[in-house]
């Protein structure tokens, strides 16, 4: 199980995002969070690409990025070579994410999703396991370098 977790987004994720730090600390993460420090109207570039290459540069294994409707984070994250964002917004995407993609950052649409499930969508998404094997071969295809 990871232990140093990447947070980051915008505005719109803030709350959902300095509640969800406090759980992780609670359950022995270690989360280092990128920003935004207030729900002042932000960036989320200026936020995800911070996080993603930290990510990318192996200072952290997975990271959470949150706006209001997760497509924002997820496409900017999905920039980085090393990056395999996905949107989740149900429990069982959360954990094909990790189980068939190895993705490694968690995009959340905190407009569309309560806090609870949120929470939810982060344990299934840091605790599943990549399951190599015949999806390893799929994975190593989608970098375009």
């Amino acid at each position: 199980m990871p232990k140093k977790i990447a947070i980051g987004g915008d505005h719109a994720g803030f709350e959902y995002k300095a509640t969800l730090i406090q759980k992780l600390n609670s359950l022995g993460y270690e989360v280092k969070d990128f920003g935004p420090f207030s729900d002042a109207s932000v960036d989320y570039p200026d936020f995800v690409h911070p996080l993603s290459s930290a990510i990318e540069g192996g200072e952290f294994e997975l990271g959470i990025v949150i706006c209001g409707s997760g497509n924002g984070v997820a496409i900017t994250a999905n920039k980085h070579q090393g990056i395999r964002a996905a949107l989740c917004w149900n429990e069982e995407l959360a954990a094909l994410a990790r189980q068939h993609n190895n993705a490694n950052v968690l995009a959340l649409p905190a407009r569309f999703i309560s806090y609870e499930l949120a929470e939810k969508l982060a344990e299934t998404f840091l605790t599943t396991e990549f399951e190599g094997g015949r999806h390893q071969n799929r994975v190593s295809k989608i970098a375009c370098s």
